[in-house]
């Protein structure tokens, strides 16, 4: 008889990925679970290979303060993202982190790989599944295009489909008059949308989340937003 087991929590982080700042939310999603925390920057990729180190550096940082093991994945495009070896390293994560850069970009790259099914697997398994900034938008089923709104967007990963989130909220939402439109498709009015401040995560999922970090989540619709500070629970229906 196989043992039935449960998905780990996951996190949506609006900013913050491996900062001493947002060290307790990472603990917290390692706590009873395997010390080895696994990073993805492929998100990065485009930024250039400096910026990919960067954060590389920070993951190992962050890894070394919560006193676990650091496994960097180098995933630069598809062809690595199929590498059965890399996917391996997935095995035994405690956390696994998809960090910043562009959500496109890292939904394109992953979806439907060998890396990709080793991460969805895991996190099946019980292991914690982190996305900040572009890494949590590349989670949801859809990746808006910031640049060009009107050419439409991206499939996303597709393990969220029911939410859609805009990260750095509170930097976007004063410089982004038509913010929420960019994150409406027609017709779809079974989609949450999700705003997260910097350095705040919503942790939990898929349906019930607490707000963790020093800022604030939004539930944004057509008639307005609603705000829910560090402490407190949002829903989003399945």
């Amino acid at each position: 008889m196989v043992a039935e087991t449960t998905p780990g929590p996951l996190a949506l982080v609006g900013s913050g990925e491996y900062l001493p700042q947002m060290a307790d939310i990472e603990a917290g999603l390692l706590d009873g679970r395997p010390p080895r925390y696994v990073q993805l920057a492929t998100a990065a990729v485009p930024d250039g290979q400096q910026v990919v180190e960067r954060w590389h550096r920070l993951g190992r940082v962050q890894a070394e303060r919560l006193g676990v093991e650091a496994v960097i994945i180098s995933v630069n495009d598809r062809n690595d993202a199929n590498d059965l070896a890399l996917a391996a390293q997935v095995s035994g994560a405690g956390l696994i982190y998809l960090s910043g850069g562009h959500p496109a970009f890292l939904a394109d790259t992953l979806r439907d790989t060998a890396v990709w099914t080793a991460i969805e697997g895991a996190w099946r398994d019980g292991a914690a599944l982190a996305g900040c900034s572009a890494g949590a938008m590349a989670l949801t089923s859809w990746v808006p295009s910031l640049r060009h709104p009107r050419q439409g967007g991206s499939k996303g990963l597709g393990l969220l489909g029911h939410v859609r989130v805009i990260p750095h909220y509170d930097a976007f939402a004063s410089k982004v008059p038509d913010l929420l439109t960019r994150f409406l498709l027609p017709h779809e009015t079974s989609v949450t949308i999700i705003g997260i401040d910097e350095d705040t995560a919503l942790v939990g999922g898929p349906s019930e989340w607490t707000v963790m970090g020093r800022q604030s989540a939004w539930l944004l619709t057509e008639g307005g937003r609603a705000e829910y500070r560090s402490g407190t629970t949002i829903t989003t229906p399945l």
